[in-house]
């Protein structure tokens, strides 16, 4: 049964409901594969929900974090990284969507040729999530504690409407950091810092 979530506005968020029956990862794969033109993630309880496309001023600050890390990864060579429409299977049985990752080399050479077509098995050592005007803040927090919970090591959650950036990392309280020219990623990225100006104005 289908249901929405809504803003006091009135004005649906996301759409979501519950299949009949509990969709596997790989049938959700195939679900999404019927489904080219939406975009979709399955919670760990079963509930599939559709994710609209990003405004142009979230586009914009997305490409901008995806480049700056690449540039990042093409030099330190450890790791590959992967934009939002990349599919995670979390062990909680979720397939996230993060809007940027990074996973070292190793975890993924170890996967087989066909599964890494499909929905990777892994949590990413880092995830970023770029908060948009249509988003529910709630709920991006409690994405960035699932990714936390299910193995990433550090965690990003990028506010450019308050220009604020929330830091995660397993077993610790999140760290709010407001007004900063710039973020480190600190031993897991060694040498990567983002430059915040652009992000709190990509259009400048």
């Amino acid at each position: 049964m289908a249901d929405t979530v809504t803003m006091p506005t009135g004005l649906p968020t996301a759409l979501r409901f519950r299949p009949l029956y509990a969709m596997t990862p790989d049938e959700f794969y195939a679900f999404c594969q019927q489904n080219p033109d939406m975009r979709a993630e399955l919670s760990a309880e079963g509930e599939v929900v559709f994710i609209s496309p990003a405004g142009g001023l979230s586009s914009a600050v997305n490409a901008l974090v995806i480049g700056a890390l690449i540039r990042w990864a093409q030099l330190d060579g450890q790791g590959v990284v992967f934009d939002s429409s990349a599919g995670f299977i979390l062990p909680n049985g979720a397939v996230r969507s993060p809007d940027a990752a990074w996973v070292r080399r190793p975890r993924l050479a170890k996967l087989p040729a066909r599964q890494r077509e499909r929905f990777l098995p892994l949590c990413p050592e880092f995830v970023v999530e770029i908060a948009s005007p249509s988003d529910r803040l709630v709920e991006l927090q409690a994405k960035m504690d699932e990714y936390m919970a299910n193995g990433a090591e550090l965690g990003w959650l990028i506010k450019p409407a308050s220009r604020g950036v929330t830091v995660y990392r397993p077993g610790e309280p999140a760290q709010h950091v407001a007004g900063a020219d710039s973020i480190d990623a600190g031993s897991l990225l060694p040498g990567f810092s983002l430059d915040l100006l652009p992000i709190w104005q990509p259009f400048a």
